[in-house]
């Protein structure tokens, strides 16, 4: 009877170990094999999807953006003008750091709604983008994606941005309002007399089209970080598409 079960044993380990070794010669056999057009197409796809998400979770916390330097969102270049005089504005520097952080609060809020506006754009890559793109550099992807698509997403994405500058979500004050704040008390500062002796400009930027484009461009480079991660390091790689297509 032990002997017959010790048989038993013996067959059910070789079952296994052939399937093992099946499971083991069908994973060389795939890598081994040339990828696919609809592979290089889906993977480039799924690299920069995978990217986007993983983006856009670390930018639409509270300080996604205000606490990376790499993409924190500093005030207009017009806005200098404010900066550079800021002893001539009653409460400036007070002023300035408010609107600093409402501004990068409302662009880790509009993040939020960033992953779908930019996956769609991603579902338009075709057979030719794809072939270069993987050979290409290590932000490829995510430059062709920016080149091709970043005015159609920009406009796509100021609404969100506009809303996100009107909502109140930092001691009941919008980022637009402290924004409209700063620049009033400038602008009476720039109009006044003494203002005009000093040859001193008024400020009167577009906040939602600048903040628009700077969020944008911050999500773009951390989206650039994230495929470099996918090609260079194969902890990044978290799909078998992923592995296969960058894994040679």
């Amino acid at each position: 009877m032990k002997f017959k079960l010790s048989i038993f044993a013996l067959v059910l380990t070789l079952f296994a170990s052939c399937a093992e070794m099946q499971q083991l010669a069908k994973t060389i056999y795939d890598e081994q094999q040339p990828l696919s057009q609809s592979e290089i197409i889906a993977g480039l796809k799924q690299a920069l999807v995978v990217g986007t998400d993983s983006s856009v979770a670390k930018l639409s916390v509270v300080d996604g953006y205000l606490k990376d330097e790499a993409v924190k969102i500093s005030l207009p270049p017009e806005a200098d003008a404010i900066t550079n005089n800021l002893s001539k504005l009653p409460g400036g520097q007070a002023l300035v750091d408010k609107v600093i952080t409402n501004i990068n609060h409302a662009a880790s809020d509009a993040a939020k709604e960033a992953a779908p506006i930019i996956i769609n754009s991603i579902k338009s890559m075709t057979i030719q983008d794809a072939a270069g793109i993987l050979t290409g550099g290590d932000y490829a992807a995510t430059e062709y994606l920016k080149k091709t698509n970043y005015d159609a997403l920009a406009n796509l994405y100021a609404p969100k941005i506009k809303v996100s500058l009107e909502k109140k979500l930092v001691g009941n004050i919008s980022a637009q309002q402290s924004w409209d704040e700063m620049t009033g008390k400038w602008n009476q500062v720039a109009g006044s007399f003494v203002g005009q002796i000093a040859n001193l400009e008024k400020v009167e930027t577009d906040l939602s089209a600048y903040l628009t484009q700077k969020a944008l461009d911050g999500l773009f480079l951390k989206i650039a970080e994230a495929e470099k991660d996918i090609r260079q390091d194969p902890a990044a790689r978290v799909t078998d598409l992923l592995k296969r297509v960058f894994g040679r």
